[in-house]
């Protein structure tokens, strides 16, 4: 059964820990631009989360990997509950102080260094290899509705408890906390190697595989260049020419759509034909991205981004069923830490590009550009990937260790 009792509270403690992040960012950036009304705070509040996880995706793979998952969770779980803790003590009066806020910010972004790839890594050694798909499908479901909630959470606690919303991130920490405790002993494989070489081990496996690089890379050029959500605002006032309301509406669609599919694919029996299905998703996903951005029409506007998060949704479940099982269990934390250096790289590069691009060229052009992009990667990757492209199974991409 999936939803037996280590599935269950490893799926609570990560929909906990997600919900907190996103209310902390929302939390956060509202009080220091409503203290300093400087806009390079707000950046400074992602950078000072992002950049651990830049500066120890190496480590902290290799960590994952020797190390017991289970206490890895429950250490950056209590971290997390410390650094809210810190953070509720030191906004109760209503004072903020920059340097505070972002020196817990930075430990913050170290607890989730090792959490991430933790998280990732784990989840193949409470579900079977049969039960996979479906899991990832549920937790990339799960997580997305908090993240999607969070802000909607978020804007509810600031105005009913304002400062004292940093109690309640301590609560889902401590009880995210609870729930990993719960988890039973987790056996792993350990490494044999020795050495600094095996540092950059999930490095070389990562290029060397030919499941695993086609799926991260993928992943990382898609969103690069398909990223449409930082210029939304930009959409719903010029293009558009709706309101903050039809804005919220526009920002919620891409969840929905992804939520929806998520949920469908957890009770679907197991895929046939993952590669061909993998590239189609990719091929719908470009074109929601260019019906979005010659759309002149809200309700057309909808539709498009609803496909957009749908057809992400079941691309990044393929994706990432095939990296956890094409990936020996004793590197999964150092491949789990390259994806999410990844992952993390691409989003922040995506809004990036489409920032720079959009300021130079018009939103518009900006966007389309994108589409044209993620086409043209859909189909480099369709030629390019032959074993990624006639993969049948998810299960066939399963690791095998070669006869010694």
């Amino acid at each position: 059964m999936l939803f037996d009792k280590p599935f269950v509270c490893y799926l609570v403690a990560r929909i906990c820990l997600s919900l907190a992040s996103t209310v902390l960012s929302v939390a956060i950036g509202w009080h220091l631009y409503q203290a300093t009304g400087d806009p390079f705070d707000l950046a400074l509040v992602g950078l000072m989360q992002i950049l651990p996880i830049m500066m120890l995706f190496i480590v902290t793979g290799w960590v994952v990997d020797h190390f017991s998952r289970k206490r890895i969770l429950i250490a950056c779980a209590g971290l997390e509950a410390l650094v809210f803790f810190g953070l509720a003590l030191s906004l109760q009066a209503g004072v903020v102080d920059r340097y505070v806020i972002f020196a817990l910010l930075f430990l913050n972004g170290c607890a989730r260094a090792f959490i991430s790839p933790a998280l990732q890594a784990v989840l193949p050694n409470i579900v079977s290899p049969e039960q996979l798909s479906r899991a990832v499908a549920v937790t990339s479901t799960a997580w997305t509705a908090a993240m999607t909630a969070g802000p909607f959470v978020a804007g509810l606690l600031l105005a009913g408890l304002d400062f004292s919303t940093y109690w309640v991130l301590v609560l889902l920490a401590l009880a995210a906390l609870v729930f990993m405790l719960a988890l039973p002993h987790l056996v792993m494989a350990r490494s044999s190697q020795r050495g600094g070489r095996q540092l950059l081990e999930g490095i070389r496996f990562v290029f060397n595989n030919p499941i695993v690089l086609p799926s991260i890379s993928l992943d990382l050029l898609i969103v690069l260049a398909g990223s449409v959500l930082a210029l939304l605002p930009v959409f719903a006032a010029d293009v558009l020419g709706v309101g903050p309301e039809a804005l919220g509406v526009l920002r919620a669609m891409p969840a929905l759509g992804a939520v929806l599919a998520g949920t469908a694919m957890s009770h679907l029996p197991a895929m046939r034909h993952a590669g061909r299905w993998l590239f189609i998703a990719l091929l719908v996903f470009s074109c929601s991205i260019a019906v979005f951005a010659l759309s002149g029409q809200f309700w057309l506007s909808l539709v498009a981004l609803f496909v957009y998060g749908a057809s992400d949704m079941v691309s990044v479940n393929i994706r990432s069923t095939l990296i956890q099982l094409a990936t020996p269990d004793a590197l999964r934390g150092r491949v789990s830490a390259v994806n999410s250096l990844f992952i993390a790289s691409s989003n922040d590069l995506g809004d990036f590009r489409a920032g720079a691009v959009a300021a130079a060229a018009g939103v518009v052009p900006a966007v389309l550009a994108g589409a044209v992009m993620a086409f043209a990667i859909t189909v480099g990757g369709y030629l390019s990937c032959s074993r990624l492209r006639v993969l049948d199974r998810l299960e066939d991409a399963r690791y095998v260790a070669p006869d010694i």
